[in-house]
C-alpha cells in the first residue's frame, strides 16, 4: 500500500474506533478525537520512545492526555501500539469495571501516565514530569551516560488554556526553560456549549512567546509533513519548552463537524455511518482493525524492544561505574527508605514551646541530606512554612542568573537544586506536585497555608484518586493563626480535606508527634499525605508522665488516662487543642474524676485500625465525651456519639492576637473544664 493511504488508513482507524466505542457506550466524547487523529498518528509513529511492552521503563517518553475527555483517541492509541489492552476492552468503553473509563485513569490502564479529565490539570502534570526529567538527569547523569534523557509530550484543548492553573503553569515552565516539554494544542475553537468565540478570543500563540515558549503554527491538522516538521523542530529547541497550535475540525468528516454539538455526545448510528463514509471507511463491521494498520501501529513494540534494550545496556555500563549513584537510582525509584534514614530526627524536650512548623522545618532538614529523592518547596511562604532544605541548592535553568545577595537554601542553583520555588500558584504546585509522583525517582512535598489548600484542592483529590505519594505541608491551621483575620485562619478546611478519600490528615499535638508524622509521611506511599500544622508556639508534652508520640502511627491512642477503673470522661482532641485536653484533663484528675484524653491526630489511620483497637481507646461504654478541634465540628460526632459535646466553630474568626481569639471563641480550659463537669453531673 502506498504510504500515504496507509497513512489515512491508520489516522482513520484511531477515528473509527473511537466513535464505535462512544456510540456503543452511548457517551463519550468524539469531536477531539475526530479532528486530532492525524496529529496523534505522528506523535506515536514517528517520535514517541515507549516499550508496550513494558509502561515503566524509567526512561520512556511521558505522554499526557491533558484533554482528557478525548480518552478514546488515547486507549485507540495503547491497543493499537500493543499496551496490554484488548479490542474488548474499548468495546467495554465507560462500562463497570472496565479499564477504559470515561477519563483516563493512573493504574487502572497500562500506559496511562496521569488521571486527567478536570481541565488543565494534566498540563501542570506534565510540567512536573519535566522538570523531575530535569532533576533526574542533573544527578545521574555522567559524561557518556545519558541515562535520564526522554521528553514529555501533551494534547491539550482550547478549554485546558482557559484554566487558570494551566497559565500558572506555563508561567513557570517557561521560566525554568524546560526545552524537553512539548504541547500540542488541539485548536479547533469550539467548546462543550459553544463556540470559543463566545469566551476565548486572544492570541495564545503571544501569550506562550511571553511566557518565554518556543510557539509554532500548523494551519491544517491533516497536514501530516507540518506536523512532523513541528514535533521535530520542538525536539531541537532545548532551552524552551515548546507549544504546536494545531488547528483541526472538531467532529471532522461528521455531520457535526465544526459545531460543538461533536464535543461530548455520541454521533448516533446514522452520523457513525455517515463519518465513515466520508472518511472512505470501507468497513462495515464496528470495531474493524484492518490487519495493515494494525501491523504499522505494532512496529511500535519492535523499536521499544530496541529502545529499552539499548537503555539497559547503558544503564548496566553506568551503574558498573557509579555504583553508588545506581544504588541510589534503584532507592528512588523504589521509594526505598535507607537505614537510619530518621536518625538525625530530634527529640523536642519536654516543656519547650514550640509551632509544629517550626518542629516540621527541623525535622524535614533532618531527613532531608538522607534522602536524595525528596524534592519540594512552596507558593512562595518557604520561610512561614519552614520548608526550605538547608543546603541543598535551589531548582533552577543553568542559564537563568539569579541574583539575591541574602541567598536562599545555600547550595547549586541549577538543575540538581531540590528546592522548588513555585511562586504564588498554589493551583499549579498542586498539579506539578502529581507530575512529579507520576514520573517517578523523586517524592515530591507541596506547602501552602491550610486555608489556601483550596487553591490546589482539585489537585490533592486527583492524587489521592490516582494513589501519586505526594507530602502537603499545610501551616497555619486554624483562628489560632490570630492577626491575619478571617481571610487566613481555617475553618472548614479539616473536615473538607478528610471527606477526601486515600488521603491520609494529620494534625499532630506537639512537636514529637510532628517528628512521628513526618515518618508516617515517608513510608506511606499508597497516597498523599497532608501534615497540618500550628503557626502559634504549642507546649512540648512530657512524654515521661504521657503516652509516647509513637501513638501517632495508630491515627488516635491513650495519651494520658487516671487509671483506677474505667474513665467517666474522654477528651478528644487534634492538634494545639490537645494540650488544651490535658490541662483540663490536670484539674478534673485533682478533683478526682476518672477522666482519659485521646489524641487523634489522623482519622483515617485510626478508622483502619482493628475494632478491638478502637473501642480499647474508646470505650462504647463510655458516653461522656467531649471532642475539642478550632474548626468546623463536622466529623467528630462519630467519635463523641448523641451523649457528648464538640467544641468546635461554625462561624469565621476574627482579627486579633491568638490569645484574645482563643478565650473569645471558647477555646480555653475554663470553658471545656465547665462544659465536662455539665456532662458528669448530667449523668
Amino acid at each position: 500500500m502506498e504510504e500515504r493511504a496507509l497513512d489515512e488508513l491508520c489516522i482513520n482507524t484511531i477515528r473509527t474506533l473511537a466513535i464505535d466505542a462512544i456510540q456503543q457506550a452511548n457517551s463519550g466524547h468524539p469531536g477531539a478525537v475526530l479532528g486530532f487523529a492525524p496529529a496523534a498518528y505522528v506523535l506515536w509513529t514517528k517520535f514517541l520512545k515507549h516499550n508496550p511492552e513494558n509502561p515503566n521503563w524509567p526512561d520512556r517518553d511521558r505522554f499526557v492526555l491533558s484533554a482528557g475527555h478525548a480518552s478514546m483517541l488515547l486507549y485507540a492509541l495503547l491497543y493499537l501500539t500493543g499496551y496490554d489492552l484488548s479490542l474488548e476492552d474499548l468495546r467495554n468503553f465507560r462500562q463497570w469495571g472496565s479499564r477504559t473509563p470515561g477519563h483516563p485513569e493512573r493504574h487502572l490502564t497500562p500506559g496511562v501516565e496521569v488521571t486527567t479529565g478536570p481541565l488543565g490539570q494534566g498540563f501542570g502534570n506534565g510540567v512536573g514530569m519535566a522538570i523531575a526529567e530535569r532533576y533526574l538527569a542533573a544527578v545521574f547523569n555522567r559524561p557518556g551516560y545519558e541515562i535520564v534523557d526522554h521528553y514529555v509530550y501533551a494534547v491539550v484543548s482550547d478549554g485546558d488554556l482557559m484554566e487558570g492553573v494551566a497559565a500558572e503553569a506555563a508561567s513557570l515552565a517557561g521560566h525554568l526553560r524546560l526545552g524537553k516539554l512539548i504541547y500540542l494544542y488541539d485548536c479547533n475553537r469550539v467548546t462543550l456549549s459553544e463556540s470559543a468565540d463566545y469566551s476565548f478570543t486572544e492570541d495564545v500563540a503571544k501569550r506562550f512567546e511571553a511566557y518565554g515558549w518556543h510557539v509554532q503554527d500548523v494551519p491544517d491538522g491533516n497536514d501530516l509533513k507540518a506536523l512532523e516538521a513541528s514535533i521535530r523542530a520542538a525536539r531541537e529547541e532545548l532551552d524552551r519548552p515548546s507549544l504546536i497550535l494545531v488547528h483541526t475540525r472538531i467532529g471532522y468528516g461528521s455531520p457535526k463537524e465544526g459545531s460543538y454539538e461533536a464535543h461530548g455526545a455520541p454521533l448516533g448510528e446514522e452520523g457513525v455511518r455517515a463519518t465513515k463514509e466520508r472518511l472512505g471507511w470501507p468497513y462495515e463491521e464496528p470495531f474493524t482493525v484492518p490487519e495493515v494498520a494494525l501491523r504499522r501501529f505494532r512496529e511500535a513494540i519492535v523499536r521499544g524492544r530496541r529502545w529499552e534494550a539499548e537503555w539497559r545496556r547503558a544503564f548496566e555500563a553506568w551503574a558498573q561505574t557509579y555504583p553508588d549513584l545506581a544504588a541510589l537510582w534503584h532507592r528512588a525509584h523504589r521509594h526505598q527508605l535507607p537505614e537510619e534514614w530518621d536518625k538525625e530526627i530530634p527529640i523536642f524536650p519536654a516543656g519547650e514551646r514550640i509551632a509544629t512548623r517550626a518542629a516540621s522545618g527541623r525535622v524535614l532538614n533532618a531527613i532531608a541530606p538522607r534522602l536524595p529523592w525528596l524534592v519540594g518547596g512552596s507558593a512562595d511562604l518557604n520561610p512561614s512554612t519552614n520548608t526550605a532544605m538547608k543546603g541543598l541548592g535551589d531548582f533552577q535553568s543553568p542559564a537563568h542568573r539569579i541574583e539575591d545577595p541574602q541567598g536562599r537554601s545555600g547550595g547549586p542553583i541549577d538543575y540538581s537544586g531540590r528546592n522548588l520555588h513555585f511562586g504564588v500558584r498554589e493551583h499549579a504546585m498542586g498539579a506539578i506536585a502529581n507530575g512529579l509522583a507520576a514520573h517517578g525517582g523523586v517524592r515530591p512535598f507541596a506547602a501552602t497555608f491550610l486555608v489556601f489548600s483550596d487553591y490546589m484542592r482539585p489537585s490533592i483529590r486527583l492524587a489521592a484518586l490516582s494513589g501519586l505519594p505526594v507530602i502537603y505541608v499545610l501551616t497555619h491551621d486554624s483562628i489560632l493563626v490570630g492577626e491575619d483575620g478571617p481571610t487566613h485562619q481555617p475553618v472548614e478546611h479539616l473536615p473538607s480535606l478528610r471527606a477526601i478519600p486515600n488521603l491520609l490528615v494529620i494534625r499532630p499535638a506537639d512537636a514529637n508527634e510532628t517528628a512521628e508524622a513526618w515518618r508516617v509521611a515517608m513510608e506511606h506511599t499508597a497516597g498523599p499525605v497532608a501534615l497540618v500544622l500550628t503557626r502559634q508556639p504549642v507546649p512540648t508534652l512530657n512524654r515521661a508522665r504521657y503516652a509516647p508520640a509513637s501513638g501517632l502511627r495508630r491515627g488516635g491512642y491513650v495519651l494520658a488516662d487516671s487509671g483506677e477503673g474505667p474513665p467517666e470522661l474522654i477528651l478528644l482532641a487534634s492538634g494545639s487543642e490537645v494540650a488544651l485536653c490535658v490541662e483540663v484533663y490536670e484539674r478534673l484528675v485533682r478533683r478526682r474524676i476518672r477522666a482519659r484524653v485521646v489524641s487523634l491526630p489522623c482519622w483515617e489511620l485510626f478508622d483502619a485500625q482493628p475494632r478491638e483497637y478502637r473501642e480499647a481507646v474508646l470505650p462504647p461504654h463510655v458516653e461522656r465525651r467531649i471532642a475539642v478541634e478550632a474548626a468546623s465540628p463536622l466529623g467528630w460526632e462519630r467519635y463523641v456519639g448523641c451523649r457528648g459535646r464538640i467544641v468546635g466553630l461554625d462561624r469565621f474568626g476574627a482579627s486579633a492576637p491568638y490569645p484574645v481569639v482563643a478565650e473569645r471563641f471558647g477555646f480555653t480550659p475554663d470553658r471545656v473544664e465547665r462544659l465536662s463537669l455539665e456532662l458528669l453531673e448530667g449523668a
